[in-house]
């Protein structure tokens, strides 16, 4: 299986429809098995955004030559953040940073550029009164420093 042409037939369908979706990953298994995972620059992708992607991957490739299964699907609100349109779109919003070195913190996504990212940490400090103040830190990781980053899913 051709991952380019996959990638070709994903996209080509994702221009036609023009709904801002873009194609975080897709991954070809040993048997066959093809994952496309989908996002959407604003908004949720729609159950059928990925009915639709499928249909012409599924109807342009040749079971005859190959057999494969295929699986479309959202890139989930709980999945690590992994393409540029994904920290575009949760810019502002709290995240959760999985360090290299194991450490973990939470902050908000400030910005970012080729190198890294920036955070926006709350801490508390003790002010001239003893009393505990909130302040906000910047914080700067580097893209190698970094393992995993997710959204922080809120129901409040």
């Amino acid at each position: 299986m051709d991952k380019k042409i996959i990638l070709q037939l994903a996209q080509e369908r994702i221009d036609a429809l023009d709904r801002g979706l873009f194609i975080v990953d897709i991954s070809i298994s040993a048997t066959n098995v093809i994952n496309i995972e989908l996002d959407k620059e604003q908004g949720g992708v729609s159950i059928e955004d990925c009915i639709s992607v499928s249909r012409n991957v599924e109807h342009n490739l040749n079971r005859e030559e190959e057999d494969f299964e295929l699986n479309v699907s959202s890139a989930g609100m709980d999945r690590p953040l992994r393409h540029e349109k994904q920290f575009l779109k949760n810019m502002g919003r709290k995240i959760s940073v999985l360090k290299s070195n194991g450490e973990s913190l939470e902050g908000i996504l400030h910005q970012f550029n080729a190198d890294g990212f920036s955070f926006l940490i709350e801490k508390k400090v003790k002010n001239d009164k003893n009393k505990n103040t909130l302040i906000s830190e910047e914080i700067n990781l580097l893209k190698s420093e970094i393992k995993e980053m997710k959204r922080i899913i809120s129901f409040k």
